[in-house]
């Protein structure tokens, strides 16, 4: 069962979040799995002589179970006995749910199992007793303790699913201290806008989780004409050596009684879940029917709206029982669409494989602002074996699994170079991942995925840092081409970029120049299609190929800033019968955020201070609709010092007005005085 996350306020005024265990779909299944290191190159370092030695990583979690024979030393003690315990205010951080020892083991168990960063020196913070609540402030005592105690990385596989302003601060301040942060996405996917704090933090490294080897990675198409539907293989499903076309049927529920009078034979059944009424009809027995009925597959659509996870091996099926044809699942809504389709087209294709790099359905996606895309990337967090609580090893799912393969490979990536910065860390993450493909070999959209599945030994023999790491252009009709500058570190001092390729895209051309150590990518409006467009650059420097995930959104209204003296103004442009416009103004790096609002004839600037990026969005309206715009703009010129008592300068004007009309008049009226006398 996935918990969802809310906040909730305790008695006394306390404000605290109820977490998620990001990795509460374990089930007690009996596969035997490798370690998922291998497939996100984690041998490749290892060879190397690299065990994340000397490296400091704090788990903010449930604790851990010390006594697990994979957490000890040749000596015999324990190597997990740093941290703070949170709940019982002690020294000792013991784990007595499970779900901090597992997320442990997969960074640093060093034993049967071998962790991602075996010698890596673990710092456990117990915040929570059961997996399923914890105040937040300790959350926020875990990540300042974790800043104390001087740690290199803290992996948080926890959270809540909206913005919590504190943590955020906290967070903040850690990777402000040089600690590389890395968070767990979530797992209220498949729906978007599902990443809260600390994972939507734009400083954290947030990891969703895909599937994993090719044992545990099961997926399924479903094809009819042109149409593409999501289906789901159940569980006792096996995958089939070749796609199979046939003739679609349906057959109400799949009962027995439900074929009489009709031809299934070397057919594909169509059935909707359950039964009639309060009818109870297992997903074994809707199999049993249609396969003895001669069908050569089953899909059980939802008699309910969204998807669904069948299981066709249960408690109440025969020991022998052993499914016969490929079946799988899919929603009410398309299932529905399915069924319309067949009065006029029957024939269809399935298909049961095997793809290690399909997102988990449960894993969270944004977006969760305009300005920067979460997820960063993607980890194998679905059937992944790790330590248990019982001193023994148990197999979980989860993005709680996803985030601490990342934790480890980064404790790989700081052994082999100390001095790389959070931000550098989280650059060669991003570009050296993977790119990744649904079931039907479409790459994934960047809400789902990031920019890909992380690739450690890609990263490990990177050579150039990319800042920064992902570009946004905003365009229209009024703003038909953009430039944005990446600035380019190389490790070795050398960059010898033999080329630049994007990924096609029918509304936007690119074009690109590489001036000392910058890289600068121009994005050209050539079509008049509005919306928001994914495409990446693929940079080729030696013997890596680096990647920059790029959004280009095309708005339909548009406006102009203008900045005299750190003070911004603005122009709408489109729509031209514009009536209204709520400006709101928010600081990159603080999350401050001031707004204003203009009208055709109401004209009102902004004083903004502090150097940095700033992110602008404009909702615009006209007497039909709002336009939402998003700019980013760059304050060059720091007024810190300078800061007037009023803020907008639209008062600050009058105000000079009035005080210019008032000394003019004491001016006069003092010389007429000088006269008399």
């Amino acid at each position: 069962m996935r918990n969802f996350l809310f906040f909730t306020l305790l008695m006394g005024g306390l404000l605290s979040v109820v977490i998620t265990n990001f990795g509460s779909l374990d089930e007690d299944y009996e596969l035997l799995l490798d370690n998922s290191g291998p497939y996100i190159g984690a041998e490749f370092p290892k060879q190397l002589g690299f065990t994340g030695k000397g490296v400091k990583i704090g788990v903010i979690d449930t604790g851990v179970n010390p006594s697990h024979p994979d957490f000890f030393n040749q000596d015999k003690t324990s190597r997990f006995l740093k941290g703070y315990d949170f709940v019982d205010n002690d020294t000792v951080p013991q784990d007595t749910n499970g779900h901090g020892t597992q997320v442990t083991g997969i960074i640093a168990a060093d034993g049967q199992l071998k962790g991602i960063a075996p010698m890596a020196e673990i710092f456990s913070y117990r915040v929570s007793s059961d997996g399923e609540s914890v105040p937040s402030n300790l959350i926020i005592k875990a990540i300042n303790q974790a800043v104390e105690d001087k740690v290199d990385i803290i992996n948080i596989s926890l959270g809540v699913n909206m913005t919590h302003n504190k943590i955020d601060e906290a967070v903040n301040n850690a990777i402000n201290q040089g600690i590389v942060v890395v968070a767990a996405a979530g797992n209220s996917g498949p729906d978007k806008s599902t990443i809260g704090s600390p994972a939507r933090n734009p400083n954290t490294i947030t990891v969703g989780a895909t599937y994993n080897n090719l044992d545990s990675s099961m997926v399924s198409t479903l094809e009819v004409g042109e149409t593409q539907f999501q289906v789901l293989p159940m569980l006792g499903t096996d995958t089939i050596s070749e796609p199979i076309s046939a003739d679609i049927v349906f057959a109400k529920y799949s009962r027995e009684n439900d074929f009489d009078g009709i031809d299934v034979k070397d057919k594909i059944v169509l059935a909707e879940r359950g039964g009639e009424s309060d009818e109870i009809v297992f997903f074994s027995d809707k199999e049993i029917f249609a396969s003895e009925n001669g069908a050569k597959g089953l899909i059980v659509y939802n008699n309910k709206p969204g998807i669904f996870f069948g299981e066709l091996i249960h408690e109440y099926v025969s020991e022998d029982y052993y499914p016969s044809i490929p079946t799988v699942s899919m929603t009410r809504e398309e299932g529905l669409e399915l069924k319309k389709i067949l009065e006029s087209e029957t024939s269809g294709t399935l298909n049961v494989f095997n793809h290690p790099d399909f997102i988990a359905t449960f894993s969270s996606r944004g977006p969760v602002s305009a300005f920067y895309q979460k997820p960063d990337l993607v980890a194998p967090g679905v059937f992944v074996n790790t330590t248990s609580l019982k001193n023994f090893y148990n197999i979980t799912s989860g993005t709680s699994y996803a985030a601490p393969h990342v934790s480890g490979a980064i404790a790989l990536l700081l052994e082999k170079n100390p001095d790389l910065t959070p931000r550098e860390i989280k650059s060669i993450l991003v570009t050296t991942s993977h790119v990744i493909t649904d079931q039907y070999n479409k790459e994934f959209e960047f809400d789902a995925g990031g920019a890909g599945r992380i690739d450690l030994e890609k990263a490990f023999n990177s050579k150039l840092i990319f800042e920064p790491p992902t570009l946004i252009f905003n365009l229209s009709e009024h703003k038909t081409s953009e430039k944005q500058e990446i600035k380019i570190n190389s490790l070795d001092g050398i960059i010898n970029i033999q080329k630049v390729e994007f990924s096609e895209t029918d509304n936007v051309e690119f074009d690109y120049e590489i001036k000392d150590t910058s890289l600068y990518i121009t994005s050209k409006l050539i079509g008049n299609e509005s919306g928001d467009f994914e495409t990446r650059a693929f940079i080729a420097n030696d013997d890596v190929s680096y990647q920059i995930p790029i959004i280009v959104r095309v708005n339909e209204a548009s406006i102009v800033i203008i900045e005299t003296e750190n003070e911004l103004s603005f122009q709408i442009k489109q729509p031209l019968d514009w009536e209204y416009a709520k400006i709101t103004i928010t600081n990159s790096e603080t999350f401050e955020e001031r707004s204003i609002s203009i009208t055709p004839k109401k004209f009102e600037s902004l004083k903004l201070y502090d150097t940095g990026k700033y992110w602008i969005e404009a909702n615009v309206k006209n007497d039909k609709k709002t336009f939402d715009v998003y700019e980013i703009y760059d304050i060059q010129r720091d007024l810190s010092e300078q800061k007037p008592i009023v803020e907008n300068s639209e008062l600050p004007k009058r105000a000079l007005i009035i005080l210019g009309i008032i000394f003019s008049i004491v001016i006069i009226v003092g010389l007429k005085f000088r006269k008399n006398y």
